[in-house]
This record gives C-alpha cells, sequence and structure tokens, in this order.
C-alpha cells in the first residue's frame, strides 16, 4: 500500500501510477533529499519530537542508504512515485517503525521543495565556475592578441577598425554578467522552505533555524504558503541559463563565419570539429553548430516553467512535479556547452593575417577621415557627406581611401593635409580612439588588466 494509502479503498491503477510517478527523474535529488531527510531528523530529536536514540538509528541508516545508492546497490521502483518515497520506503525496511517517525512535522511539499533548492545552490555554484574559467581562458586569448587587427562589424558589413582583444573582451563583459545573474538568483535560492509542512506550517515544536544551519541556508522562508507554491527561483535560474546560452550562441556563430572559407579568421581545432559522410574535404564547426542549437531548447525549458506555473491557484499542485525536467536539462546544456565552448576556444588558431587583410578593406576608416575634417573645424555633419562621396568615387574606381592623391583630396575638402594619410591607417584608426572603453590599444590593455583583478579576486573568494 502506499504510504499515503490510508484514505483509499482500492489501489490505484497501474496506468495511473505509472503517469503519477516521478522517479524517472527526480531521482537525480537523493543526495539532497537524504541531506533534507538527515537534518530533519536530527532536529526532531533535539526538540525532543521523537526520541533521541530513534532520530540517532535514523540518521546512521540513511548515511548508509547514501552509501548503497552511489554503489549502484539500490534500484529506485516506480510504485514508490517518487525519490522521497523511495528513500522512506528503505528506511523503514531497513530499522522499521522508527523509520515511520522520519515523516513527523513535514510534508513533501517542503521536503521538495528544500530538495530543489539544494540541487540549484548546487547547480550555480558549477555553472558559476564554468563561466569564470571562461572568462579567463577569453582574457588570456586577448591578452595574446592586443596587436591583432581586424573589422569591427554592424550589420555584419565592415564598420571599423578593432583589435580582436577588444571584440574578444566584449564576451567578457557579457559573461561577467551572466555570472552576476547565477549569483543573483543564489541568494534567492538560498532560503530554507523545509518545516513549512504541507502549507500552513505545523504544530510540533520545530527548530527551523537550526534545519537552516544543518543544510547551509543562510534564511529561513516567511511564509509557509509561499515556501511550497512558488518556483521563482527555478524560473529565474532558466532565465540565467537563457541568457547565458545567448551569448554563447552569439559567439558561436561568430566562430561559425570566421572559420568559413570566406573569412578565413580562424580555424577550430580538429578535436573541436566533425567532417562530412560524402565530403572529403569538409571540416565542419558542429560543437560551436551545437550549442548554437541547444540554445534554442534551453530557451524552451524556460518558457515550460513559466507556462506551468502561469495558472496555479495556492498553494502546492501537482503540476510542480513537472518543474524538474526542465531545470536538469537546462543546467546539464549550459554545463556541457560552457566547458565544450572552453576547450574550443583555448585550441583554436587565430590567423591575424586574414585578419589584418580584412581590416584594410572596406573604407572602415571613413570615420576617422570624417573626424580629420572635424578636427580641422568643419561640422559633422558636412564631413560625413564629404567623406561620404569621397566612398562613391573609391569604390567607382576600385581603389581605398589611402590611396588617393593629395590632388584628388583636395578636390573633396582643401581642408585636407599631407597629415591625413597617417590618421587614416588602420592602427592609427584604432589607437586615436580616446574614450574609455574604447578599442584603443591603451584602452584595451586597461581592460585587461581590470578583468585580471577580477579574476584574482574570484580566486581569493573561492
Amino acid at each position: 500500500m502506499k504510504l499515503w494509502g490510508g484514505r483509499f479503498s482500492k489501489e490505484e491503477s497501474s496506468s495511473a501510477n505509472e503517469f503519477n510517478a516521478s522517479i524517472a527523474f527526480d531521482q537525480k535529488l537523493y543526495r539532497q533529499d537524504i541531506a533534507g531527510s538527515i537534518a530533519h531528523a536530527k532536529m526532531l530529536g533535539l526538540q525532543g519530537i521523537i526520541p533521541q536514540q530513534e532520530a540517532s538509528l535514523i540518521i546512521e541508516a540513511l548515511y548508509g542508504i547514501l552509501a548503497d545508492i552511489e554503489a549502484g546497490k539500490i534500484e529506485f521502483t516506480i510504485e514508490n512515485e517518487d525519490i522521497h518515497m523511495n528513500i522512506e520506503s528503505i528506511l523503514t525496511e531497513r530499522i522499521g517503525a522508527a523509520g515511520k517517525r522520519l515523516h513527523t512535522a513535514r510534508s513533501r511539499n517542503d521536503q521538495v521543495a528544500v530538495d530543489f533548492r539544494l540541487y540549484l545552490m548546487d547547480e550555480i555554484r558549477v555553472i558559476t565556475g564554468l563561466l569564470k574559467k571562461l572568462t579567463a581562458s577569453l582574457v588570456a586569448t586577448a591578452e595574446a592578441n592586443q596587436d591583432t587587427v581586424m573589422p569591427g562589424y554592424t550589420h555584419l558589413q565592415r564598420a571599423q577598425p578593432v583589435t580582436f582583444a577588444y571584440h574578444l573582451m566584449a564576451y567578457f563583459q557579457m559573461f561577467r554578467r551572466d555570472i552576476g545573474r547565477f549569483e543573483d538568483c543564489y541568494k534567492r535560492t538560498d532560503c530554507l522552505p523545509l518545516g513549512s509542512g504541507a502549507l500552513a506550517g505545523t504544530t510540533y515544536n520545530t527548530d527551523r533555524q537550526l534545519l537552516a544551519d544543518e543544510l547551509g541556508f543562510t534564511s529561513v522562508s516567511e511564509n509557509a504558503m509561499d515556501s511550497v507554491s512558488d518556483r521563482d527561483f527555478a524560473v529565474e535560474f532558466l532565465s540565467a541559463c537563457s541568457i547565458s546560452m545567448m551569448h554563447l550562441s552569439r559567439f558561436c556563430e561568430e566562430l561559425i563565419i570566421w572559420s568559413s572559407s570566406e573569412f578565413g579568421f580562424i580555424e577550430i581545432d580538429d578535436a573541436y570539429s566533425t567532417g562530412s559522410s560524402i565530403m572529403p574535404q569538409k571540416k565542419n564547426p558542429d560543437m560551436a553548430e551545437l550549442i548554437r542549437g541547444k540554445t534554442g531548447s534551453v530557451y524552451g525549458n524556460l518558457m515550460a516553467l513559466l507556462s506551468i506555473m502561469k495558472g496555479l491557484p495556492l498553494a502546492y499542485n501537482k503540476d510542480m512535479q513537472e518543474d524538474k525536467p526542465p531545470v536538469f536539462d537546462a543546467g546539464e546544456t549550459l554545463r556541457s556547452s560552457l566547458a565544450i565552448f572552453t576547450d574550443m576556444l583555448d585550441t583554436m588558431h587565430v590567423r591575424k593575417d586574414r585578419m589584418a587583410e580584412a581590416a584594410r578593406k572596406g573604407f572602415m576608416n571613413a570615420t576617422d577621415a570624417a573626424d580629420y575634417l572635424v578636427s580641422k573645424g568643419l561640422p559633422f555633419r558636412d564631413c560625413h557627406e564629404i567623406i561620404g562621396k569621397m566612398v562613391l568615387y573609391c569604390i567607382q574606381r576600385d581603389m581605398a581611401l589611402e590611396d588617393l592623391s593629395m590632388d584628388e583630396l583636395k578636390a573633396f575638402s582643401d581642408k585636407f593635409d599631407d597629415d591625413i594619410y597617417d590618421k587614416i591607417s588602420v592602427r592609427a584608426c584604432i589607437a586615436a580612439k580616446r574614450s574609455y572603453g574604447s578599442t584603443s590599444f591603451d584602452s584595451v590593455a586597461v581592460m585587461i588588466g581590470n578583468a585580471k583583478k577580477l579574476l584574482h579576486a574570484d580566486q581569493a573568494r573561492d
């Protein structure tokens, strides 16, 4: 008979039992479930709610069950529905009636809530560690490419020359914000729901602060109904996962484009590429493409949980059993994507010559030419028009701005002088940027220095 079967006159149908069971996926929570039960048993004993001797017996048996699960000696059953009832059933089989006392002063509602929060706190710690590893890799690659010039793009059209280090440090900032989002999510996840009961609390003289201390929570939930009925912390986790995957996907899109023959800016290492079953010459950036594709799945997980939660009255509803698969999947996808991407970044070959060659084309010095005329006293809008006409003139003659003779330049504006040629070289265009956060060599060196300070602070804190 089910642990909840006293009120029922007949057994659940086999099809309903199978449909109702969640053990296929929530068995991932066995460590957290046992940790929560050990803390709960300790509290029950110390508070005199159950005999101390039985509390000790329960705790010892739970440690034994944990060891046996990790040794592969235990098979969970669908008849016991979920991880909570599976472990409680095994406990009762091993120590008898004392095992039945464990569920005193708690419900599966607060039990699953504490398991889920503990799981996500562990997951967030792992993900932030992977993000920090990726940001360290970005800084190292940027430091090695401070003099590597490349085109900067808007609308995927060549716009202004930048350094590859500058481009990489843009992603550094994105992933640092991702770390901040997960750290913020951790703060809101780090709140103990255990001891809330089904929705209204309990009549027993429990000590929820003791539970929080035992399980490593920094705060205790204020409202029992809220504790068991919301999953906003999980939605926030999925949102943070989605944003991180978006950043990975954008970076992967660029790596895919850059590794094509048309660009040839980088070459992805063979270890992170695949071939074609029919075309012998092919080298495909499949890892980058998979990360890009998996991003859509993570977005779907976020929408799934939002949709599950959107119409639920308080407090707990069985719909919430479906909260875990999207969270488990998103976390696993992000973890594997971060690990693969970091390895792929560390091993890719940067083709500096191809980047530099591309940076010399596409009139990317046009803005600097306009700024040159501004420095000579002309309004920017007039300068913009003059340089636009010069670009059209060059396009019609298959020339670059720096190829124009002084006579040709003077035909557009008498403000041009011989110093224009030094002002519109690729490296001069980059070096001339003065604003904080620009692509200038000095500015990027500051970015890298600041980033390294952040990384050192992370190491000291971790």
